[in-house]
């Protein structure tokens, strides 16, 4: 009798197994489609920007005090040499401090931007799997063999391109 039970509980799980319906999406595609992550991308790549050129800004005028400081240096009393050593070093670690900043307010953007759109795709592809009743949907990106399911890709792409339309107005 426990054998019996066994073996339908085995089959129950073959069946449903075997039931179960796989797509597969490729993410990177849908991702390189969207108006609104080309334009959160472009934001990015404007902050990044304008934060180097602070940074280089800031190195180009340590570069230029620490040039004045080494030609006179030989002239400078002990006190003054001393005092001019402590501005550098608290200019070189302001610009330390300011390249940190920058970096954490680059991650924040990033995901602040990068949220919305990143639910938008798995929104999108909830929509499409529900319509096929896929019971997994696995990413081609990340996954490392796959011979089989279901490419949603398109389809995702089509009510992901009607969800940023009606989500995320493209600002130009």
């Amino acid at each position: 009798m426990k054998k019996l039970v066994v073996v339908f509980a085995i089959f129950v799980s073959l069946t449903s197994i075997a039931q179960s319906k796989i797509g597969h999406v490729n993410t990177q595609k849908l991702l390189d489609t969207l108006p609104s992550r080309k334009v959160a991308m472009s934001q990015i790549e404007d902050f990044e920007k304008r934060g180097m050129e602070e940074l280089k800004e800031m190195e180009a005028d340590l570069q230029k005090r620490y040039s004045k400081y080494m030609s006179e240096q030989a002239t400078l009393s002990p006190i003054i040499k001393q005092n001019e050593e402590e501005q550098l070093q608290k200019k070189q670690q302001a610009m330390q401090l300011r390249e940190q900043e920058l970096q954490q307010k680059m991650q924040q953007l990033g995901t602040e931007l990068n949220e919305p759109i990143l639910k938008r795709v798995k929104k999108a592809i909830e929509i499409v799997a529900g319509r096929k009743k896929l019971s997994y949907v696995v990413d081609e990106t990340s996954t490392l063999y796959f011979a089989g399911g279901i490419d949603i890709t398109g389809e995702v792409r089509i009510e992901l391109l009607r969800l940023d339309a009606i989500e995320a107005p493209v600002k130009k």
